[in-house]
C-alpha cells in the first residue's frame, strides 16, 4: 500500500513539475532581448574577431616602421675524397698546406635593415589599416542596428497579436452566448435550426481565429528566439507593458529633423565616409610606387674552420668584421603596375561615392516611410477609436434586440464582425503608429 502511494506521488510530482517550471518561466524585456542579441548573436561574435583581426593588421603596419633584426648561422661538413696530399688550399681567407679530406666549417651573422623612405607608403599603410579596423566596427555596429530593428519589430508585433487574441477570445465569448440562445430560441421555435447553425459556424471561426493567432505569436516567439541565440531554451515569453493611447497620440517628429539627424547618427553613413576617407589614402598609396625606396642595412659576421689549427674562440674573434651599408631602389620600368594601381584606387573611391548616395537616399527612403506611417496610422487610430465606441453601442444594442427576438441572426453576424473587425483595426493602428513613432525617434539617435 505504501509503494503504492509513493508511486502515485511520484507520478503526480511528475506531472506537476512541467506546470512548475513554466510559471517560473523568464520573461525577457525588449532591452534584454536586444542587450543579449549584442552579446550572443552569431553574426555580431563574428563581427568582433574581424575587428581584431584588423586591428591586428594595424599593429603589424605599425611595426613595419621599425628595423628588423634577423639572426642566421650555418654549419657544414665537407667530404674531399680526392684531394693530394701536400697540396694548399684557401678556407676563409687562410692557406691551408695540408688538407683533411671531411672538414668542417661554421659561419655566424646578425644583419639588420631599415626602409628610411618609401614616398610614406608605411605611413599611408598604417593610416589605411587604422581606417579598416574603425570599418570593422561600424560593420559591427550596422548589424548590431539590423538586429535591433528586427527584435524591435518581432516584440511589437507579439505585442499585438497578443493583444489581438484578447479581442478574439471575447468575441468567442459572445459567439458561445449568441450560440446558447440560439439553443434557446430553437426550443421555443423562435428560431430554425439553419440560424442555430450559422450561430455555431461563427463560434467555431471565433475558435479557429484564437488557435491561429496563438500559433502566429508562438511564431513570432521562435524567430526572436533565433535572432536572440537561444537554440536550448525551450520555453520563451516576453514581458507585455501596457501601451496606453496616448503613447499613439504623441506628436511625430518632423521628416526634415530625423533624417538630418540620423545622417549623423547612423554608422551606414559613417562606414560610407571611412569608405572613401580610405579609398584617398590608397591612391596615395599606389602613387607611392613610383618613388625612390631608400633602405640601410648593417650587421657583423663570423666563421670557423676545423682546418685552422686555431681555437674555436680565436677563430670566431679574428674573423669578425662588421658592416653597414645603404641602398637606394628607383623604379623606371614596372610594367605599368604604379598607374594600374593608381587607377584602380580612383575607381575604387567613385564606387565608394556612389555608395555614400545609395546610402543616404536609402535611409532618406526609410525613415520618410516611417514617417508616412506614423502619421497615416495615427490617423486611423483616432478614426477607429470613434468607430469600436460606436460598434459596441451598437452591438449591445443588436444583442439586447437579438435577444428580445426585434433583430435577425443575419443583422446580430453583422453588427458582431464590424465590431471585431473596428477593435482589430483600432489595436492595429495603434501599435503600427507606437512602432513607427519609436523607429523616428531611433534614427534620431534615441
Amino acid at each position: 500500500m505504501k509503494k503504492t502511494l509513493f508511486g502515485c506521488l511520484c507520478l503526480l510530482i511528475g506531472f506537476a513539475s512541467p506546470v512548475i517550471g513554466q510559471t517560473n518561466v523568464k520573461k525577457w524585456t525588449l532591452q534584454e532581448c536586444i542587450d543579449y542579441a549584442k552579446n550572443n548573436n552569431i553574426t555580431l561574435k563574428k563581427n568582433q574577431v574581424q575587428i581584431f583581426s584588423a586591428l591586428e593588421d594595424v599593429k603589424q603596419s605599425k611595426a613595419d616602421l621599425l628595423p628588423s633584426l634577423s639572426a642566421s648561422t650555418n654549419q657544414n661538413i665537407v667530404y674531399r675524397p680526392f684531394i693530394a696530399s701536400g697540396q694548399s688550399t684557401v678556407a676563409n681567407g687562410y692557406v691551408q698546406s695540408s688538407i683533411d679530406k671531411v672538414y668542417y666549417n661554421g659561419s655566424y651573422g646578425i644583419n639588420a635593415n631599415w626602409t628610411v623612405w618609401n614616398g610614406r607608403r608605411n605611413t599611408n599603410t598604417i593610416r589605411r589599416n587604422e581606417l579598416a579596423a574603425r570599418k570593422a566596427e561600424l560593420d559591427s555596429a550596422v548589424n548590431a542596428r539590423s538586429i535591433e530593428e528586427r527584435i524591435v519589430q518581432l516584440y511589437v508585433q507579439i505585442l499585438y497579436t497578443h493583444e489581438a487574441i484578447a479581442v478574439s477570445k471575447q468575441s468567442l465569448e459572445a459567439s458561445k452566448v449568441n450560440e446558447q440562445r440560439g439553443k434557446t430560441m430553437v426550443d421555443v421555435g423562435k428560431m430554425s435550426k439553419a440560424d442555430l447553425a450559422q450561430l455555431t459556424a461563427q463560434r467555431a471561426q471565433d475558435e479557429y481565429n484564437v488557435v491561429a493567432a496563438e500559433s502566429q505569436v508562438r511564431n513570432y516567439k521562435f524567430q526572436l528566439k533565433q535572432l536572440l541565440e537561444l537554440t536550448e531554451t525551450a520555453d520563451f515569453d516576453i514581458v507585455f507593458p501596457q501601451y496606453t493611447d496616448a503613447q499613439a497620440l504623441e506628436e511625430i517628429p518632423s521628416l526634415a529633423t530625423v533624417y538630418s539627424q540620423a545622417m549623423e547618427h547612423r554608422p551606414e553613413i559613417k562606414n560610407a565616409l571611412l569608405a572613401i576617407e580610405s579609398s584617398e589614402v590608397s591612391i596615395d598609396i599606389a602613387r607611392a610606387m613610383k618613388s625612390p625606396t631608400v633602405g640601410i642595412n648593417g650587421g657583423f659576421a663570423t666563421n670557423t674552420t676545423s682546418m685552422s689549427d686555431k681555437r674555436w674562440g680565436n677563430q670566431l674573434k679574428t674573423n669578425l668584421d662588421f658592416s653597414v651599408g645603404a641602398t637606394l631602389s628607383i623604379p623606371i620600368l614596372d610594367n605599368r603596375q604604379a598607374k594600374t594601381a593608381v587607377n584602380k584606387a580612383k575607381l575604387q573611391r567613385e564606387l565608394n561615392l556612389l555608395d555614400l548616395k545609395d546610402k543616404q537616399k536609402t535611409i532618406y527612403n526609410t525613415v520618410e516611410t516611417f514617417w508616412i506611417n506614423a502619421t497615416t496610422q495615427q490617423s486611423k487610430f483616432k478614426a477607429a477609436q470613434v468607430a469600436t465606441r460606436s460598434q459596441e453601442t451598437s452591438y449591445e444594442l443588436l444583442s439586447e434586440q437579438f435577444r428580445l427576438g426585434l433583430k435577425n441572426i443575419v443583422e446580430l453576424m453583422t453588427g458582431k464582425t464590424n465590431l471585431v473587425q473596428a477593435q482589430q483595426n483600432e489595436l492595429e493602428s495603434k501599435y503600427l503608429t507606437i512602432y513607427n513613432i519609436y523607429m523616428l525617434k531611433y534614427y534620431q539617435g534615441e
